[in-house]
């Protein structure tokens, strides 16, 4: 089964944190389902370099990136994933939609309300309860 390393960013602007959708995937269980931005880490690179080279790929933006929150083992049907997750944030709310399909800018309390992908409920879960 194959295993990737990931980061994923928690931005957060002006007390809001960004819920990227993701489009139709050739797996089911990911597909149109909401996560936290990020993508593989490249051999050579830090988790902090990829991270912000992802969300520039992703969506043009540029983000601070602040200290790690929570790593997640899960495994899927198809593939494992290590995700690191970190504490972002952005000086802007705006920026390109070139990956995903949808996004939201959610507080705390709302972010149960979505459809995650079962990697990122542990985050989620660790969000609300701060």
């Amino acid at each position: 089964m194959k295993h990737y390393e990931v980061v994923a960013a928690i931005i957060i602007n002006d007390g809001k944190i960004l819920c990227m959708q993701r489009n139709i995937s050739k797996y089911e269980y990911v597909s149109l389902k909401y996560e936290f931005p990020g993508g593989k880490i490249e051999a050579g690179e830090s988790k902090e370099q990829a991270l912000a080279r992802e969300i520039l790929e992703e969506m043009d933006l540029k983000i601070d990136i602040g200290k790690e929150f929570l790593t997640v083992e899960h495994e899927y049907p198809d593939f494992k994933l290590t995700m690191h997750s970190f504490l972002c944030k952005s000086s802007t709310n705006e920026f390109n939609l070139k990956e995903h399909v949808d996004f939201k800018w959610l507080s705390k309390s709302e972010l149960k309300n979505l459809d995650w992908a079962a990697a990122d409920v542990p985050i989620v879960n660790k969000l609300i309860s701060k």
